[in-house]
């Protein structure tokens, strides 16, 4: 399994002004579907930021995003883990195949790849 990035997910109401701050850091925009947003550094394209007012595909919203190559190989030994999973794997319409589970410290991380 390889990861391919590790995106913070920040609650946010203020996407707009989270956006022109982030901006001054050097990020800029490379997803915006209104209830999440999605920032990155043009020179690392792998270093981004998320804002999210609330998942709207999911009954929770998670702390982080691992983008990984194979979700459901991950998916299968999370499971067998006996780790808690808090959202189904299931595809997405914006392309991709993901599932949420809780790590230890009561986080919830979204684990997906693209389609």
């Amino acid at each position: 399994m390889t990861v391919r990035r590790v995106v913070p997910v920040l609650r946010s109401e203020q996407a707009d002004e989270s956006r022109e701050f982030y901006g001054l850091l050097g990020f800029e925009e490379v997803m915006n579907h209104g209830w999440i947003t999605t920032l990155a550094a043009p020179s690392a394209p792998a270093a981004q930021i998320s804002f999210m007012t609330a998942d709207r595909t999911a009954p929770v919203t998670p702390d982080l995003s691992v983008e990984v190559d194979d979700v459901d190989a991950v998916h299968a030994l999370v499971r067998d883990s006996g780790a808690e999973i808090v959202h189904p794997l299931q595809d997405e319409e914006w392309g991709v195949r993901r599932f949420f589970v809780r790590d230890p410290g009561g986080r919830v991380v979204n684990v997906l790849s693209h389609r």
